[in-house]
């Protein structure tokens, strides 16, 4: 085989009057260097749009939630400890919801306000990073503070807001507002309840929905304000890895029959997970194709070298090279002008995600995409199966040119 590498490498040195043959190999191989670039940069910003929409989703949906199918959960300590001695739980925290109106006197909007454990590590791992002006560790803190209808400054405790809820009601922490909720009582009476809160934090999740239309209290105190001591509507389940979503979710499912039920954030998100995983492959099956079209101009160039090289192949053949020896010098040459542009492209593309990753040149809507800039996320195997692929593409585009280039006659090259 060295003296077919030998060769190769040879005919890829183009002499004067192969001069065209020479240029026309160059562009298959910048052709297939684009192509490797291409596909590996699309890979990586889909891969970063990837984690970026499983983040916003788990920030909208729980990873796996435990609720009870006839109303509020009543024993949620017992279930948090049972629950999370699982394997593969991370941990967990108790939540209610309720609905409300928020006033502070310039402002007035809708809100969902979610009642959470503060101090719970799973709370602040999930929410305490989008805090940007106070914490959570405020929502237990006691306040003294002046009602937005004026009197006398009272007792009272925080509460976090979005960024875009802020803007409307053109408040900021320490800042009262006054809370207006529909009740329902036992008996099924609808009454209203009002209570001041003070602006303890507000958070910036990049999710307008959330910035605009949630709330966050501390557990203990929205059970008061709602008249539900004691209850909450769910329970959350943090997980160590999510590949194990499923193994988890069965055995909470064994652990704790009916009532409750126990969904993941697969079930509430397999449509729009499906969708961008198809999307995906999509537009790799694209980019391969246009590795595929740069890896075949390999068979033009080759056809053109062979034609040129009859004689060389027909004094070869009469040297004693086999036809095997001939078929395997015009595959090496192939070869070598897909694995040069293929390293090129790799090498192109990582610079490309580099770049893309620190210095932020391409930028987005934020408020359609919950990101200012293109997300990467970089996977080594991707690039691995990329060079796979486009070797593959190139060995194929070889297979023909070298097949003819074997079935040259000496004889009747050398009478022509």
């Amino acid at each position: 085989m060295r003296y077919e590498l030998k060769i190769a490498l040879r005919y890829l040195r183009a002499r004067r009057k192969d001069a065209f043959i020479s240029i026309t190999t160059i562009f298959t191989g910048v052709g297939v260097m684009i192509g490797v670039a291409a596909l590996t940069v699309t890979l990586s910003v889909m891969g970063g749009f990837e984690a970026s929409m499983k983040e916003r989703v788990l920030s909208l949906s729980p990873q796996v939630q435990i609720i009870n199918s006839q109303g509020s959960i009543f024993n949620a300590p017992f279930i948090q400890t049972t629950a999370n001695k699982v394997r593969g739980v991370s941990g967990s925290d108790a939540y209610m919801t309720g609905q409300a109106m928020l006033s502070s006197g310039r402002g007035i909007g809708g809100v969902l306000i979610r009642g959470v454990e503060p101090k719970n590590p799973i709370v602040q791992g999930e929410w305490a990073r989008y805090m940007i002006d106070g914490g959570l560790d405020n929502l237990a803190r006691d306040y003294h503070a002046t009602p937005t209808s004026g009197g006398p400054p009272i007792a009272t405790s925080g509460i976090a807001i979005g960024v875009g809820l802020a803007h409307k009601l053109k408040a900021k922490p320490g800042d009262p507002v006054r809370v207006v909720a529909p009740i329902i009582s036992p008996d099924g009476s609808l009454s209203t309840k009002a209570a001041e809160f003070v602006i303890g934090a507000i958070f910036d999740s990049g999710i307008s929905f959330l910035d605009n239309s949630m709330a966050f209290m501390d557990l203990k105190h929205a059970q008061d304000f709602f008249g539900r001591p004691g209850q909450v509507d769910g329970i959350d389940i943090h997980l160590a890895n999510l590949d194990q979503t499923d193994a988890v979710t069965d055995a909470i499912r064994k652990q704790f029959g009916s009532p409750y039920r126990v969904h993941n954030w697969i079930e509430f998100n397999e449509s729009a997970a499906a969708g961008f995983e198809l999307l995906k492959r999509v537009y790799a099956l694209v980019l391969i194709l246009l590795i595929g079209v740069a890896a075949f101009n390999l068979v033009a160039t080759l056809i053109m070298v062979v034609m040129e090289k009859r004689k060389d192949i027909a004094v070869l053949i009469s040297m004693g090279a086999t036809r095997r020896d001939v078929r395997l010098i015009f595959v090496l040459k192939g070869l070598i002008v897909g694995a040069a542009g293929t390293a090129m492209g790799l090498l192109l593309g990582a610079i490309a995600c580099f770049a893309l990753a620190h210095y932020h040149f391409i930028r987005i809507p934020r408020e359609i995409y919950g990101m200012s800039t293109l997300p990467i996320a970089v996977e080594p195997l991707n690039f691995v199966l990329v060079a796979l692929a486009s070797l593959l593409l190139c060995l194929l585009a070889t297979v023909y040119p070298a097949r003819q280039a074997s079935r040259e006659m000496p004889v009747e090259v050398f009478r022509s």
